[in-house]
């Protein structure tokens, strides 16, 4: 039985297809906002990676910000709880899941069983998600896969003291002007997402095991500086963007079950 998971996100949408509830056999992720082709481009995508069709799917569930704008799911699903099925399938250890978006950040408390037992989020503000990673790094004429590698260069991490983007912005723009080193500009811009992030997983409550999902995951100079933070080791999957569509096709295999 094959179930899809579409995740529209904030900046991305991202979709999977599983068999049985297990095996993932194709996943796709078009950077896309919310309102544009994107979810249907991976839609195509994602069923010509596997070679199958919309009429082999058991179930569509559609999660994510987006989830309310396609009309062709069989379910719209809370991204909270698709994010938690789709931790708990590939680390069924993890209690505390900490996913840092593109627009949100939101810390989920999981129970035994896996399922959602609470939840923080910061949707206010763009400060401490993808989004201010994105801006930092046009500032400094880098690619956003390039942070990780410059944070770990880092001898002095500078002191980004905003809480606002817009600030923080103006603020990087000043020491860079100063003539604060790049590798330290960097550091201090994953050091500032760990401590606002922290804060929240603070309300949350800190369960270990630690399992960071989302596209902020893939940044180890963001998980490096959280697990400092939190003091603890944080866990995550190189498919990590992709837990929401994953959590999105197991709830519709237990659905169709």
């Amino acid at each position: 039985m094959y179930t899809l998971g579409m995740d529209i996100g904030s900046t991305t949408s991202k979709a999977v297809i599983l068999r049985d509830g297990r095996e993932i056999v194709a996943s796709s992720m078009v950077i896309a906002t919310v309102g544009t082709l994107g979810v249907f481009q991976v839609m195509d995508h994602v069923l010509e990676e596997s070679g199958l069709k919309k009429e082999d799917m058991a179930c569509i569930v559609a999660t994510g910000y987006g989830r309310q704008t396609y009309g062709e799911a069989d379910y719209q699903v809370s991204e909270l709880t698709c994010h938690g099925l789709g931790v708990r399938h590939v680390c069924p250890q993890a209690r505390t899941v900490i996913d840092i978006g593109g627009q949100d950040a939101k810390v989920l408390s999981l129970g035994e069983e896996g399922r959602m037992v609470n939840f923080v989020m910061n949707d206010k503000c763009a400060a401490g998600t993808g989004r201010f990673l994105d801006v930092m790094a046009n500032i400094l004429k880098l690619d956003i896969s390039q942070l990780e590698v410059e944070a770990a260069r880092s001898e002095k991490p500078a002191n980004i003291s905003s809480t606002c983007t817009v600030f923080a912005e103006s603020e990087v723009i000043s020491q860079l002007a100063a003539g604060t080193a790049i590798p330290d500009l960097v550091a201090g811009i994953c050091q500032s997402v760990a401590v606002r992030t922290a804060a929240l997983a603070k309300r949350a409550g800190i369960k270990e095991k630690v399992f960071m999902s989302g596209g902020v995951a893939k940044n180890g100079g963001v998980r490096s500086a959280l697990e400092k933070e939190l003091g603890t080791e944080i866990g995550w999957h190189p498919l990590g963007q992709l837990m929401g569509a994953l959590g999105g096709c197991i709830y519709g295999w237990e659905k169709s079950r």
